[in-house]
C-alpha cells in the first residue's frame, strides 16, 4: 500500500470524511532537500460533518491526529483544505483557489 492510500484509509476511518481528494505532488518537488528525504509532498481535500462549528486549527489537529506517524515518516509536507459540507456546498463543491 502506497503513501496515498494509507494517507486515505487513515482519514477514512477516523473523520467519515463526505469528500476527499489526495493529490501526490512529488513530482513537483524533485531535488528538494524533503524528497531527497524520502518524504512525500501531498494537497489533501476534506470535507467531513466533524468539522462543523470547529476552527482551522481544530480541523487541521484531526487531520494530523488521523495520520499520526505518517507525518513524522512518510509526509514531508501537507497543503490542506478542510470544509464541513455547507462550506463545501458553498463553494460549489469545488477547490478554492488557495
Amino acid at each position: 500500500m502506497g503513501t496515498t492510500d494509507r494517507i486515505e484509509a487513515r482519514l477514512r476511518a477516523a473523520l467519515a470524511p463526505a469528500h476527499l481528494e489526495i493529490v501526490d505532488d512529488g513530482a513537483r518537488h524533485v531535488g528538494h532537500a524533503g524528497a531527497a528525504g524520502g518524504g512525500g509532498h501531498f494537497s489533501v481535500v476534506i470535507v467531513a460533518e466533524t468539522f462543523r462549528g470547529r476552527s482551522t486549527l481544530e480541523r487541521h489537529r484531526a487531520v494530523y491526529a488521523a495520520l499520526g506517524d505518517l507525518l513524522k515518516r512518510d509526509v514531508h509536507a501537507l497543503a490542506l483544505r478542510a470544509f464541513d459540507p455547507d462550506e463545501w456546498a458553498k463553494k460549489g463543491s469545488r477547490v478554492p483557489p488557495a
